[in-house]
């Protein structure tokens, strides 16, 4: 694991709760393990994360997302979510690929729809050109794809894109 993603899980274990842990564990079932730390730990974790390490570029950023979001425990995977909420600006069309990854596999609103709504939107939000068609597509494919979780994303995205900016072609 990398230095930041082992800071990011060593807080996130030092703030946990086995109280939190078993009311979420029964929310989200045994497929999604949880340590039982705030929202407000993992939101601190990651800043306190970004802060130790101010020179994580694009592609460092993304793959810590994917190295938090690739051990199905629940904090660690919003941790992935707030990371990329907090530098979406750095994200691109391509990126896409990879959300849509950690949407196939979300497998609750508590990580899917922050997701779509804080960083799918201001993402495609901040595309032109040939790149916002590229996403575009992207979400007509989800649309139509058999996972309810792409479905159910690419419907919340294409809502709010279309209520901010009166404009997704998609409609």
């Amino acid at each position: 694991m990398s230095d930041a993603g082992d800071f990011i899980d060593g807080a996130l274990q030092r703030e946990s709760s086995w109280q939190r842990a078993e009311e979420a564990q029964a929310r989200f079932g045994p497929d999604l393990k949880c340590y039982g730390a705030s929202v407000g730990a993992v939101r601190g974790a990651v800043r306190d994360a970004l802060r130790r390490y101010r020179n994580l570029g694009h592609d460092d950023l993304t793959a810590l997302s994917s190295e938090l979001w690739a051990v199905p425990v629940f904090e660690r995977r919003l941790a992935a979510v707030v990371l990329l909420q907090s530098r979406v600006a750095v994200l691109d069309n391509s990126d896409l690929t990879r959300i849509e990854g950690f949407l196939r596999v979300a497998g609750v609103r508590e990580l899917a729809d922050p997701l779509a709504v804080d960083v799918v939107v201001p993402l495609i939000a901040g595309l032109d050109g040939a790149r916002r068609g590229r996403s575009e597509a992207v979400l007509e494919r989800w649309l139509q794809a058999p996972d309810p979780w792409l479905r159910r994303s690419a419907r919340l995205v294409r809502e709010a894109i279309a209520t901010v900016s009166g404009e997704f072609s998609g409609r």
